[in-house]
């Protein structure tokens, strides 16, 4: 994480808070150094641009690491329902195994 990096996201982000990309490239940085911070722009991301399919991924496994895991649970379907309901094969796959490896460490 660069803190260079995130200032100039946090300028772009003051110029067009309605910038999906910024939000998640902000919540992404945000992982390295603050989880709540990061887990607030995903959440931001979730509410305002539940499009924006990438952010299943990365909000669902944030919650898991942080013990949230029924909203880990929900992201994940959400995300799977999403995808495949857009044909986004890639990203259908990628939640899927990620669901899968959540439910399998629930299990642990």
């Amino acid at each position: 994480m660069s803190q260079n990096r995130l200032d100039q996201l946090l300028r772009y982000y003051e110029e067009d808070p309605n910038d999906p990309f910024t939000l998640y490239a902000i919540a992404t940085e945000y992982r390295f150094i603050d989880l709540e911070k990061s887990l607030f722009y995903y959440q931001k991301l979730l509410s305002e641009h539940p499009d924006y399919i990438g952010t299943y991924y990365h909000a669902g496994k944030l919650y898991a690491e942080m013990g949230l895991f029924d909203q880990a649970e929900e992201t994940f379907q959400k995300g799977i329902e999403l995808s495949k309901a857009r044909g986004e094969r890639n990203a259908h796959r990628e939640l899927q195994a990620a669901y899968r490896e959540f439910l399998d460490e629930r299990e642990e």
